[in-house]
């Protein structure tokens, strides 16, 4: 598999271009706010044609170019059903100081095709499978991505690896999680997420966040304070 990872030009949210290989078919991961260039030039560069746009969750800094991308290539946009709401009108959803710094600077309009997704559907798109598991707390719909098999990392030349990935969004990033104080935000259900379906995943899984470098499960599970905050505070079994 080649994932390819690059930030955008705003909030420095990673945008993630997957293919079973150069010069296939592919999916476009959380196309945020000036990515134009970049992803036309690693579509260049590899010779894939997307097929698809993955949306980890409906933020604003994680859609932005969704609707370009796909009217562009005439692709459907998939999103979970809890933040298809976002879509409609992204700009009120953000809360009252992010919606300002938007404020009649963006003239939205939704994709013409978007799908929702479920918790545990598989997505079999261009060649690929990927689990999707939906993990509330960042916002009601914020989903993984994740492959039962092997996968890739990320890099701006994009390399391949045979560990499971899981693209996380802004549930889970290296040393620290999603932030729950934004509308739709839920430190209860981002802490039920974490232990349900974070903590599950092997150790040697591939974390692909939505934002800052790429890190493991394992990696995370004995350094990241709030996994460690988890297990800590797990209950112990009887023998």
């Amino acid at each position: 598999m080649l994932i390819v990872g690059f930030p955008a030009a705003m909030f420095a949210t990673n945008c993630y271009v997957v293919a079973t290989g150069p010069g296939q078919e592919c999916l476009v991961v959380d196309p945020g706010i000036g990515i134009d260039d970049q992803l036309d030039a690693v579509l260049r560069e590899h010779r894939l044609q997307p097929v698809a746009v993955l949306l980890t969750h409906g933020h604003l800094d994680h859609t932005f170019s969704v609707t370009p991308v796909c009217g562009a290539r005439g692709i459907p946009a998939y999103i979970h059903a809890d933040d298809r709401y976002r879509l409609e009108d992204p700009i009120s959803t953000l809360g009252p100081q992010l919606s300002e710094m938007f404020a009649g600077r963006l003239t939205w309009t939704e994709p013409d095709d978007v799908r929702v997704l479920a918790d545990g559907s598989v997505l079999d798109l261009a060649g690929i499978q990927l689990v999707v598991d939906h993990a509330p707390g960042h916002t009601e719909g914020s989903v993984l991505f994740r492959t039962a098999g092997s996968g890739g990392t990320a890099g701006s030349g994009g390399t391949t690896a045979d560990e499971p990935v899981c693209l996380t969004g802004d549930v889970l990033f290296a040393g620290s999680i999603g932030r729950t104080d934004l509308s739709g935000g839920d430190h209860a259900a981002m802490q039920q997420s974490l232990r349900t379906k974070v903590l599950p995943l092997a150790d040697e899984t591939v974390v692909l966040p939505g934002h800052g470098p790429q890190t493991t499960i394992g990696r995370e599970r004995v350094s990241n304070p709030y996994l460690l905050d988890l297990t800590r505070s797990a209950p112990t079994r009887g023998v």
